[in-house]
């Protein structure tokens, strides 16, 4: 399944997988030099023996890319697959001997570059652009060096700079970074507090409007199951006035520091603080704007600054044990102490009570006399405020007066005292954090499993289920409820594939946990060994590593020195708890560390075998969300992850780990607020308007990051909606191009938002007329959405509908023909053919678009020669139940077998007349005689001018299938008048052909529809039986009767009446004859005809359509 995945990650090949791929495979057209190194790129190209020169190294193709395609990302997208022989993208720490490649140069001061670039002017919009693409600059040079720094130090390439050995500090780069300190709960928090203050700093840098609060630039990086927190240095203070604000910073006054509680004042009322009192060391009340390990500094920039933000969301009340009690499972202890609230729940909670509040309101004041009669008086109506003021105290408003929700980070954290006098306010900021806890369980999770079922919500992968749970405020400690949610709903079925991520989810986040403390102790040299028995232990339920010594013996004598390299040399590696890694010590270890997070292992079961067999959750899967949570990249290839008795995957096929970075997102203001005018105009209706800003949000974005950010995509994605309603396609279809290309370069080959946009182009392509490009864009879509998901999502159903128009618009079309609108079932038998030329669908098209154009022109035909006569709709009988089945095919056997006797014995009685009676036509009956014999034996086979009439006349309703092409010497000639044309010997005149023609006529008037083979009287899906007649479709034997009655009604003047041929008048044999000559010689120019039109139709001259005897343009 994976070798079918794009082979490139640097530069994407949207042009190739569309023009140059097969339409079910998804393969890129042989580019196997399309991510690898520039030396190996040149090395394919220049021929043997030509000497690499400076010139020949600059690829030729690269200036035929557009910028998007040709420029860097600002970040990096990591890759969970790569080629087999990709080069590692960033430089070798171990050619360097221990030596720092920049120590020659000045490490640059990250702080002053990014401060300088935040004090920058914001006047005018040419200003605040220059600002934002500096800002985005800087920010993206320092988590490159960060991430590099994290490589360097991890890999033992670096000296620590901290005299503290429990909490080490590393300085590369002008990077300062360090574990941080565990006292927060071991391992797991100090990783939480580093994620903490990544919050942090990224809720006080999205306060635009306070430029005089600065912030550190911070990362967070994990690389081989570290995770280090990277800064930029603080500058010192040269003065007295050093730390100006925090628990330890004492009693001072100074207008410095006063300005410093202005702006932390501002602050705490834009992210909902309450400005409290706690008791310092000394017993002496600190007033605090943030959590008590806040600390404001003035730096010697004159700047001041804001550090130690761990704690600047308040605490989440479910996982305190000490803030309440309740019977219900909650509070429970977590594995670190440092569960905090999102901001996101702050907005939702806040809402909620905005809207209690309203209701109480309106509650009281109708208690009060009436609701419109105290909004209609006068504003000092006190029955007004007194409602007000009790609402204020039911929802928990810190005012009296107006409604206002503030939030204190200090409550329920250990080692924090209050005064005594705000006990009562202390009171309250628990209960509204109790509250908010409880939202979380009561409202926001049924809610979540609500959207869900309405379909707003369809995650794809654990990267769109966490960003839909961050969305409503829901950490992910809360998956254990969000399962117990889910298995606890009457609509459980519905709702199998958000199970399913979730329980991937669980035993992903523990296992890279466990991944994390097993691969810390592993070698450098030993990594690929160490994570490929990692994964074969977490995928295969019994995988036990091979005894040491055993299969190297065996190799050696093969590959001599090779074989000392296998198993004897590799370790046996141990799990975190000492014993032997194998897959159920780590299953173990996996259903322990769910059990403490997560409060859950009902459904896990003893193996992974369980999770998949009982929850559909497929392997794949699993292996790629392991790979992108912990940095690891696997070579590109087929994986069989069911095998129990082989190792999936070996050392080989790890190629590569990257470290992962958290960092700062810089906004683009201006770009985000021209994004929400036009969102605001097209719920409007108003499409012209929404058009201008998403081309001025498109611009903005181009100016600021090149449009390589994932809001250029979106941006980009809703331009072409647009477009497209508007009636634009071709717009359309080029905004979508250009979304799918920066999506897949920004986000990643097989994001969910990639696959996305594979579909929207899809529809575009479809609606401009490029079906087969439509066609493999689904198909790509379709595929990826299998690697990233399994078939059981409502998304493939929805790209399984899209996939499916075509034979959609071939049944159609053959409903239409049965109906005998033949023009309209050719023209949708066109749009059938949409799955590539060398489908079989495509050529069963293609044979059944030839058939249906032959029975137009036959029926016009007709009608030409007989206009007074109306096409007669086709004949499809009712469907026969399947116990009489085969008595009714072989009833219709043996009678078509006894008129077929009936017919050709009646013709050798004619022969033998005109032999007999006439000497001069003794050739001509002969000739006569060997027409008939043909035509009985045409007759006998079923053919009918086709060696497979059930493949070529498809019946309404029933698969088409290609036939299987004739030989030159077995094809069959084109059917006339709906008979075959038989081929004459070398020296047989055409005239002895024009009179078989005609016997085969009267062969065919002995019975409606003459048959010898059961297979023509097909039966459709739905059951019905339909008759097809004699290489015609769809009633056209019936027409043809109908049109050419009179003129081949009878042989020699035998008519039908005459059935046993006693009456037979041979006196007058010379001018039947010669009206015989005649009849022949319109027939051969009918024939000619009708092949001409046939060639016109099917793509000759003109590539018309015959309509009344006249090719249509």
């Amino acid at each position: 399944m994976l070798g079918s995945v794009v082979k490139r990650f640097e530069r994407p090949l949207v042009r190739k997988a569309l023009y140059e791929c097969s339409p079910f495979t998804i393969l890129p057209f042989n580019r196997t030099n399309a991510c690898f190194g520039m030396r190996f790129r040149v090395s394919l190209r220049r021929p043997a023996g030509e000497t690499l020169t400076r010139t020949s190294v600059l690829p030729p193709c690269r200036a035929q890319l557009p910028p998007a395609e040709v420029l860097p990302t600002p970040y990096r997208t990591v890759c969970w697959l790569g080629p087999a022989a990709i080069s590692r993208t960033q430089r070798n720490t171990f050619s360097r001997l221990g030596l720092d490649q920049q120590a020659a140069a000045q490490a640059p001061d990250w702080n002053e570059e990014l401060q300088a670039a935040r004090d920058l002017p914001q006047g005018t919009l040419e200003e605040r652009l220059w600002r934002d693409r500096t800002l985005l600059q800087v920010n993206s040079a320092f988590v490159m060096a960060a991430a590099q720094g994290a490589e360097t130090l991890v890999d033992g390439f670096a000296e620590t700079v901290s005299a503290s050995g429990e909490e080490p500090g590393f300085l590369w780069g002008g990077v300062f970074m360090s574990q941080g300190s565990s006292s927060a709960g071991g391992e797991r928090g100090r990783r939480a507090a580093q994620r903490l203050e990544l919050s942090g700093v990224q809720a006080y840098s999205d306060l635009g409007d306070l430029q005089a609060l600065h912030t550190l630039p911070t990362a967070t990086v994990d690389y081989r199951g570290v995770r280090l927190s990277a800064q930029g240095l603080a500058p010192g203070s040269d003065g007295p006035e050093g730390l100006m604000y925090g628990l330890n910073a004492g009693p001072q006054e100074s207008p410095r520091r006063r300005q410093l509680l202005v702006l932390l004042a501002q602050s705490a009322k834009a992210l909902s603080l309450q400005r409290h009192a706690v008791l310092g060391p000394a017993g002496y009340q600190v007033p605090l704007f943030t959590s008590v390990d806040a600390q404001g500094l003035l730096g010697g920039d004159g700047r001041f600054y804001l550090l130690d933000l761990v704690r600047t969301m308040p605490a989440d009340a479910n996982f305190c044990p000490e803030s309440y009690h309740s019977d219900t499972g909650l509070p429970r202890r977590y594995p670190h102490g440092l569960c905090r609230l999102r901001r996101e729940l702050w907005h939702a909670f806040v809402q909620h009570k905005h809207t209690q509040f309203n209701q109480r309101v309106r509650e009281l004041m109708e208690e009060d006399g009436g609701f419109e009669e105290c909004r209609l008086s006068c504003t000092g109506d006190a029955r007004a405020t007194k409602a007000v003021r009790a609402a204020c105290e039911e929802v928990g408003s810190v005012s009296n007066l107006i409604f206002e929700m503030r939030f204190n980070p200090n409550v329920f954290c250990p080692g924090v005292s209050f005064p005594g006098g705000d006990s009562a306010a202390t009171r309250l900021q628990e209960r509204l954090l109790r509250e908010a806890a409880a939202f979380i369980i009561k409202q926001q999770i049924p809610d979540f499993v609500d959207y869900c079922l309405q379909g707003v919500e369809v995650p794809m992968d654990s990267a769109t289920l966490k960003q839909a749970l961050h969305h409503r405020g829901i950490n992910l400690r809360y998956l254990g409820h969000v399962i117990k949610a889910i298995s606890q709903s009457e609509h459980k079925e519905r709702l199998r594939h958000i199970l399913r991520l979730a329980l991937a989810e669980v035993v992903v986040r523990s296992s890279r946990r466990v991944f994390n403390s097993f691969v810390q102790s592993v070698e450098v040299w030993s990594l690929s060994a160490a994570v490929s028995h990692f994964l074969c232990c977490l995928l295969v339920p019994q995988f036990t590593p091979a005894p040491a010594g055993e299969e190297p013996k065996k190799k050696s004598k093969r590959r001599g020195g090779r074989g000392g390299a296998g198993a004897s040399e590799t370790p046996a590696w141990s799990a975190p708890t000492g014993a032997a890694l194998t897959g159920p010590a780590l299953w173990n270890l996996v259903r322990q560390d769910a059990l403490e997070t997560y409060d859950i292992t009902a459904h896990l079961g003893a193996s992974v075998s369980h999770v998949v067999e009982q929850n559909g959750l497929q392997r794949l899967s699993l292996l790629r969300e392991f790979c992108l949570k912990t940095g690891v990249q696997l070579r590109l290839r087929d994986y069989c992850l069911d095998n129990q008795n082989k190792a999936p995957i070996g050392p080989d096929d790890v190629l590569n780990i990257f470290p992962l970075v958290k960092h700062i997102h810089m906004p683009v203001a201006d770009a985000f607020k021209a994004f929400r005018a036009a969102q605001t105009f097209i719920e409007k209706g108003l499409l012209d308007q929404a058009q201008e800003r998403l081309k001025e949000t498109s611009y903005l974005f181009g100016r600021v990051c090149d449009e390589l950010h994932p809001e250029a995509c979106h941006c980009l994605s809703t331009l072409a909606r647009v477009t497209f309603l508007q009636g634009k396609t071709a717009e359309a279809r080029s905004a979508q191009l250009k979304a799918v290309m920066l999506s897949e370069r920004v986000l990643g080959f097989d994001d969910p938002s990639t696959i996305q946009q594979y579909a929207l182009l899809a529809v575009y392509l479809g609606a401009g007329g490029e079906k087969a490009l439509a066609q493999k864009c689904l198909l790509r879509a379709r595929h990826l959405v299998l690697t990233v998901h399994g078939e059981d999502h409502p998304y493939v159903a929805t790209l399984d509908v899209a996939l499916k128009s075509s034979l959609h618009q071939h049944l159609l079309s053959q409903w239409l023909c049965s109906k005998g609108d033949y023009r309209s079932a050719m023209s949708h038998e066109k749009e059938a053919q949409a799955f590539g030329e060398d489908h079989k669908q495509t050529k069963c098209s293609a044979e059944f678009l030839r058939t249906i154009t032959q029975q137009a022109v036959r029926v016009e035909r007709s009608r030409r020669e007989a206009p007074d006569v109306t096409e007669p709709a086709a004949e499809v009988r009712a469907p026969a139940s399947s116990g009489d089945t085969n008595r009714l095919q072989e009833f219709k056997k043996r009678f078509w077998e006894m008129k077929l006797a009936e017919a050709t014995e009646k013709v050798k009685v004619i022969n033998e007349r005109l032999v007999s009676e006439t000497p001069a036509g003794a050739a001509g009956a002969a000739a006569g005689g060997e027409g008939a014999a043909g035509a009985a034996v045409c007759l006998e086979n079923g053919d009918g001018g086709a060696e497979h009439p059930e493949e070529a006349l498809p019946s309404g309703g029933q698969e088409i299938r290609p036939a299987e092409e004739p030989s030159e010497e077995n094809r069959p000639s084109a059917a006339v008048n709906g008979l075959p044309e038989e081929r004459s010997a070398p020296g047989e005149p055409e005239q002895q052909e024009t009179e078989r023609e005609v016997e085969l006529h009267a062969t065919m008037n002995g019975g409606p529809d003459v048959k010898g083979d059961d297979t023509h009287h097909k039966e459709t899906e739905t059951g019905e039986t339909v008759r097809p007649s004699e290489g015609m479709v769809n009633g056209e034997e019936e027409v043809k009767r109908a049109g050419s009655h009179e003129e081949t009604n009878g042989v020699n003047g035998v008519h039908d009446d005459d059935e046993d041929g006693d009456d037979t008048d041979l006196s007058g044999l010379e001018k039947r004859k010669e009206h015989l000559v005649e009849v022949n010689a319109k027939s051969t120019k009918a024939n000619e005809a009708v092949v001409n039109a046939v060639i016109v139709v099917n793509g000759g001259a003109g590539n018309g359509v015959v309509v009344n005897g006249a090719p249509e343009e």
